[in-house]
């Protein structure tokens, strides 16, 4: 392990920047990308401060294989105007996947919003997690492991409901 560890009374720590809501008060943000079930596939922790857009191909190279066939990952990647970049736009082309991105200045997508709306309910399904929803780890490794258990735990409740 790298560097020294923060000491107690010591604030923030590792992968927390200002809030962009009371720029006072430091803090994070997830990053996640799903499927269309709620099935959270990988989780990003950054500062508070940091944009969506530079995390989204960490995010698709983030995705493991999916089972099943003939495919292995996914066919596309959705996103709102905020992921409108030529980078973006290429980049998922070039690992075999179909960008869905509305362009800024251009009318939405139809039915984006509603697809849209199952990573809203994925925040939320992991935010249930009061560790998630309210850091208090300097550390960034145990965020990290924290965000892991979580999306873990709930595909494991899904499973459980899916066979009663």
């Amino acid at each position: 392990m790298r560097g020294r560890f923060p000491r107690p009374r010591e604030k923030g720590g590792a992968a927390t920047g200002p809030s962009q809501v009371d720029r006072r008060k430091t803090g994070s943000k997830h990053h996640l990308i799903c499927d269309g079930r709620d099935t959270a596939f990988h989780v990003i922790t950054t500062a508070a401060d940091v944009n969506d857009i530079t995390q989204t191909l960490d995010l698709v190279d983030g995705i493991p294989p999916v089972a099943g066939r003939p495919r292995r990952r996914p066919e596309s990647v959705l996103g709102d105007k905020a992921y409108d970049s030529l980078a973006v736009r290429r980049e998922p082309r070039c690992r075999r996947l179909l960008p869905v991105i509305s362009r800024k200045g251009a009318p939405n997508i139809k039915g984006l919003g509603k697809l849209r709306y199952v990573v809203e309910r994925t925040f939320a399904l992991l935010h249930q997690f009061k560790r998630l929803a309210v850091r208090w780890e300097r550390r960034s490794e145990l965020q990290d492991a924290f965000s892991s258990l979580a999306c873990g735990l709930t595909c494991w409740r899904r499973l459980r409901k899916a066979t009663l």
